[in-house]
């Protein structure tokens, strides 16, 4: 058996496809049992009981491999970057009490436990302690995931179509290198019948700054916008607007700081096979013709 972490959500949903499509049997632990199941009751879903070792260690008996996805992008109430990268601490430890084979961890490009972000730095924590845990391990490192699913960009063609110009924070010529999701869930399955402990970018093909993949989105979906630079702080003021607006996080100040740190972007030969341009072509009209809340989606009322 494997267990994937939010098999409901978005990567997790990819990779939790793979496996099935392999043969595996496949059980989830999620936040959200109640999500409707993408996979016709053949995957079991299991609360998350990160305040419950024990029985985390139970549910964790006799898995292969476990597959986690579960992070937080923002904090919201008790639910912080302090509180994620505990729980995760939780579940490795689980893992191992259980006798878990590999554990194959969805991270972020460029983590630093040492970084001024506290996305990128509770990413790096929960690095190191994957490294001294004593499991056989894979860790990924995607930069931007797009897909039918995705947040961010789905949102960007969303805005472009709703609005004639776009608010892009200072120059807009940071970079971008964004990677399929079905090519991170081959990653991910490929590194989860190794047992040789990896630490692999997942980048795709293409590098774009951020200006012209907002020009490539607004192309595709059928729309036209005009750019307007502003400053950081302004376009940060602008997007809490919206979300205001709208019930939702549109942007947070860590985001755009760790964008315009080039942190979105790999120095490693490029794992996905993907162009993000062709992709584009192809799906632009499903992309943004309805806007996807990040609040409704894990924070449901």
């Amino acid at each position: 058996m494997d267990v994937v972490t939010g098999a409901f959500g978005y990567t997790g949903k990819y990779i939790t496809r793979r496996l099935l499509d392999m043969g595996a049997e496949v059980k989830t632990l999620t936040g959200h049992p109640d999500r409707p199941d993408p996979f016709g009751g053949a995957v079991k879903a299991e609360p998350f009981n990160f305040d419950k070792p024990a029985e985390l260690a139970k549910q964790l008996s006799g898995v292969s491999t476990l597959y986690n996805t579960y992070w937080v992008r923002f904090d919201r109430g008790r639910v912080t970057f302090d509180w994620a990268v505990e729980n995760i601490k939780t579940l490795i430890h689980a893992a191992r009490e259980a006798g878990v084979k590999r554990l194959v961890h969805v991270s972020i490009s460029n983590p630093s436990s040492d970084s001024p972000l506290p996305y990128f730095r509770g990413k790096g924590l929960v690095e190191e302690a994957i490294m001294a845990s004593g499991l056989s391990y894979a860790i990924l490192r995607p930069t931007v995931v797009f897909g039918l699913e995705d947040v961010l960009l789905n949102n960007i063609g969303w805005l472009v179509r709703k609005f004639p110009f776009f608010v892009v924070p200072g120059k807009g010529d940071y970079q971008m290198q964004p990677i399929f999701v079905e090519d991170l869930a081959e990653l991910a399955v490929e590194a989860g019948r190794s047992r040789e402990d990896r630490i692999l970018d997942a980048a795709g093909p293409e590098l774009y700054t951020f200006d012209e993949l907002v020009r490539l989105i607004a192309c595709a979906v059928g729309g036209r916008v005009g750019i307007v630079h502003a400053p950081p702080s302004l376009a940060l003021l602008l997007s809490r607007v919206v979300g205001r607006a709208i019930g939702d996080v549109v942007l947070t100040k860590e985001e755009v700081e760790g964008l315009m740190a080039g942190l979105l972007v790999s120095s490693s030969p490029p794992l996905g096979k993907t162009s993000f341009r062709a992709w584009m072509n192809e799906n632009g009209h499903l992309i943004g013709r309805s806007y996807t809340s990040e609040l409704r989606r894990h924070y449901p009322r």
